[in-house]
């Protein structure tokens, strides 16, 4: 298949269900390109030459639908457009698997960068790369300001019980790739249990909140913020503890996973945590706590994704290199509970 071609995009089809239910939107044949760098869903560039738009559908041959809920998504932006918070304009949402093979939604194109490392960073310099990151927090202040009734998505979750309920389930995530033992991952699941915080009142949570799910303008402006596909109403200091955490430089060479925390001009975890407090108005005094259940949860997907690694169900580079950051990421929320 050519490159503006790609496998799960039928561009006559989609100019067809386009031209059906948005006539005049679209101006001559389309192209597409696969955005690189997306996590799970796949996220396509589409253009007729005159605009872009993007489309996101689940991964190819996928099979929990749970898992990559179109109309979730679609949802969330949707209720979000009209608000300050900075997402996408919502086209179209297409739950009609005969034009694609899988539900979609059509988005516009926004222009912007992800920042996905501190070597993307080292050309805006220490004063605009500590302003990218002071943005990311007072975004998602505006984010946890929207009042979900208000733009209909006081039923997008469930916040009783929520943090017991995360718990769980990445516990129960990890015991489905148990194969080798991981000294101290049981005793950071039942130390986390044993001290679960009082939430707050429930808000929109992104649940993968990091400078590279937004995109960046050329003035250091957050234009949107992308990747809704674990959006819930939760706890919304689940997102500041793991903003906290994408914050605190791994200090390991040659490392598979990268971050941007080492970046020069990065504010210090404590920067963003005063700066959260003072704009939200939250109580933040149990961050540890959330910044050590994000060391978890990411350590819970790596040693998933080093699982599939042994049973050669990876493709690609980097996957030999994951099973040993499995430990580092387990020391650092014992640390992190042990310091809180």
């Amino acid at each position: 298949m050519s490159p503006d071609h790609p496998p799960g995009l039928d561009l006559d089809r989609l100019r067809a269900l386009l031209e059906r239910e948005r006539p005049g939107l679209v101006h001559g044949p389309l192209t597409g390109r696969l955005i690189e760098g997306g996590r799970s869903n796949l996220t396509y560039s589409v253009s007729d030459g005159v605009a872009k738009w993007v489309v996101r559908r689940p991964p190819l041959g996928h099979v929990l639908a749970t898992a990559h809920d179109m109309r979730r998504e679609h949802r969330v932006i949707s209720a979000l457009h009209p608000t300050s918070v900075p997402v996408p304009r919502p086209v179209l949402l297409c739950e009609d698997e005969e034009v694609l093979g899988s539900p979609f939604y059509v988005m516009e194109f926004v222009e912007g960068t992800p920042y996905r490392t501190a070597d993307e960073l080292l050309p805006l310099g220490p004063e605009r790369t500590r302003d990218a990151v002071l943005s990311l927090v007072d975004t998602l202040v505006e984010l946890h300001a929207v009042d979900p009734v208000e733009v209909g998505l006081a039923d997008f979750g469930r916040p009783e019980g929520f943090l017991d309920r995360q718990l769980r389930r990445w516990g129960k995530q990890l015991d489905a790739s148990r194969n080798r033992d991981l000294a101290g991952v049981d005793e950071l699941h039942a130390t986390l249990g044993r001290h679960l915080p009082n939430s707050p009142a429930p808000a929109v949570v992104h649940g993968d909140y990091r400078l590279d799910n937004v995109l960046i303008d050329g003035e250091d402006r957050i234009r949107a913020i992308l990747d809704w596909e674990m959006s819930t109403l939760g706890d919304p200091l689940t997102d500041l503890g793991l903003l906290v955490m994408y914050s605190i430089p791994l200090e390991l060479p040659d490392s598979p996973i990268s971050t941007t925390a080492s970046a020069v001009g990065h504010p210090t975890p404590a920067e963003l945590i005063e700066r959260y407090a003072a704009r939200s108005g939250r109580d933040v005094s149990a961050v540890s706590w959330y910044t050590a259940f994000a060391w978890f949860k990411l350590a819970v997907i790596l040693e998933g994704i080093h699982y599939r690694y042994t049973l050669g169900q990876t493709v690609g580079r980097g996957f030999d290199r994951i099973g040993e950051l499995v430990p580092v990421f387990i020391e650092h929320g014992l640390t992190t509970l042990q310091e809180g």
